[in-house]
């Protein structure tokens, strides 16, 4: 990537979580990136590609760290708690990566993601789709749609990464084990 372009990345991700998508004009993305809005345009062909590239970015970025280590052929549970341990760790670390996401997972433009991730449309599967499928088959999970188990593993992980963030908790590796293991007992059977 340009460095123009992590420029953009940065002052767009910024300003997104602190004002919104609607809030977050393409002029002061500009601006907050230190290029002419005209610059944005060389890179992106409007505000909602770059909505969405940003989103593909932070995603990668995650998904490299959460597969650092991962048991692929270990147990259900091991991996589970892997991904999920690895998840928070990571938002931890990145909190403006965190609130971004959750205001693309929450607006029109994270319900086709969403629905790609967790339905496992072909090129867009991820762990998570294997590990729930696996896990079901092996009757190790709860038989449920594949939605309800999503939102049930790392619905509880995501509101305690918020409070983490907003300082209404301390998030240490003990506290980290034990939320991670509430939310696995969530969705085993």
């Amino acid at each position: 990537m340009s460095c123009k372009r992590d420029d953009i990345f940065n002052a767009a991700r910024k300003l997104i979580a602190e004002c919104g998508f609607h809030g977050a004009s393409v002029s002061l993305i500009a601006d907050r990136a230190g290029v002419g809005a005209g610059t944005i345009y060389l890179y992106f062909k409007s505000k909602d590609i770059l909505i969405n590239e940003l989103y593909r970015d932070i995603e990668k970025r995650v998904s490299a760290f959460i597969l650092k280590s991962y048991p692929e052929t270990g147990p259900i549970r091991e991996r589970f708690i892997h991904l999920g341990t690895r998840l928070i760790t990571y938002f931890i670390a990145n909190p403006l990566d965190f609130r971004y996401g959750e205001q693309f997972y929450n607006s029109p433009y994270g319900t086709a993601f969403r629905r790609d991730r967790i339905m496992g449309e072909p090129g867009k599967r991820t762990v998570y789709n294997d590990l729930f499928e696996q896990g079901v088959a092996q009757q190790v999970l709860k038989d449920l749609p594949f939605f309800v188990i999503d939102s049930l593993a790392f619905g509880p992980l995501l509101a305690v990464m918020r409070d983490h963030i907003l300082g209404f908790i301390t998030l240490d590796k003990p506290l980290i084990e034990e939320v991670v293991a509430a939310s696995w007992d969530s969705v085993r059977r």
